[in-house]
Formats: structure tokens, sequence, C-alpha cells
């Protein structure tokens, strides 16, 4: 079971939401805001793939503004 100590934190504040440390390691924000992510598909079976699909594969994606608020949040920030 899970309790609530009321000393923990004094009592009249809600606890600090925790870091996402998976999202942590994928993700990453640039100085405007977006979030940056590798693209999927690139980790094996390379060969059969055309070279203008992994030329494509190589550069990075950004998160939809939907997910990118998700993110956000899951970092804390």
């Amino acid at each position: 079971m899970f309790f609530i100590c009321p000393q923990a934190n004094g009592g009249n504040e809600m606890p600090k939401q925790k870091t996402h440390k998976a999202s942590l390691k994928r993700f990453r924000l640039t100085k405007n805001g977006k979030v940056v992510r590798r693209r999927a598909g690139k980790s094996h079976l390379m060969s059969g793939k055309s070279g203008k699909r992994r030329r494509a594969l190589k550069r990075k994606g950004t998160l939809k503004a939907v997910d990118a608020k998700r993110y956000r949040r899951a970092m804390s920030t």
C-alpha cells in the first residue's frame, strides 16, 4: 500500500513531478522549443533499403504539437 506522509513536505504542497528518464534519453529540446527525435527503422536490415531511404532516415524528426506537449509535461518543464 501507498501512504502519504503529511509531514513530508509541510502538508500544504503538492509533491514534485518526476522526470521521465526514458524520454530524457530519446528526445531533446531545440532553442525554439521544438522536440527533436531519432527516426525509427534504422537499427538493422539497412542493406534492403534504398540509398534515398537511408539518407532520409539520417535526418532528425520533430514531434507533433500534441506529443510535444505531453513530452514537456513528462519532463516537468
